[in-house]
């Protein structure tokens, strides 16, 4: 005899599983917008790339003076000495590239740092408020993702954005204190 085929949701359980789902949407550029976890990280971070663009800035313009210098000295070397100044300044050159590829390495790694601590913070949140609302899915919606459209009911972003500003602002680290501090 052939095989019976089932028709879709009618096979033991997942006829309630479906039944009961809860799909709603998070607006991710909202939270991003109006976390103020988040807001404070990114002054940090600003101000961190300032600092190190001043830092850069100093040694980059010390080493065009010492160019300058050498240009305007060069014709009481001897031919030695302005080589060896030369390489001197070249080694110098290369050093502060290396210098600087290492600040953008740093803040690179800082801002993947704090987009990962968004990332945990908003996904255990969403956690929590799933298993406390009976929801089943949650859906990021942004300019970029497969949602094109939903109802407006389905949408949580407020109350997930007050739980978690109204977290920080209490001092509950969703994530270890230590781990969401950038240097």
């Amino acid at each position: 005899s052939a095989p019976s085929v089932e028709e879709p949701g009618t096979s033991g359980d997942s006829t309630e599983v479906l039944k009961d789902a809860t799909i709603v949407y998070i607006n991710s550029d909202s939270v991003v917008a109006n976390y103020e976890y988040l807001k404070d990280k990114q002054a940090e971070l600003e101000a961190k790339g300032k600092k190190l663009d001043a830092e850069y800035k100093n040694r980059a313009q010390g080493l065009q003076a010492e160019v300058n210098n050498y240009q305007q000295n060069d014709s009481n070397l001897t031919m030695g000495q302005a080589r060896a100044v030369e390489e001197d300044l070249m080694k110098k050159q290369q050093n502060l590239r290396v210098y600087e590829k290492s600040l953008m390495q740093e803040l690179s790694k800082d801002e993947a740092k704090v987009s990962q601590e968004l990332y945990e913070h908003v996904s255990k949140v969403v956690a929590q408020y799933g298993k406390e609302n009976n929801i089943q899915v949650v859906l990021k919606f942004n300019q970029g993702s497969d949602v094109l459209y939903a109802n407006e009911g389905m949408d949580i972003t407020a109350p997930i954005i007050k739980i978690l500003n109204d977290r920080y602002a209490n001092g509950e680290a969703v994530i270890e204190a230590d781990s969401t501090s950038v240097k």
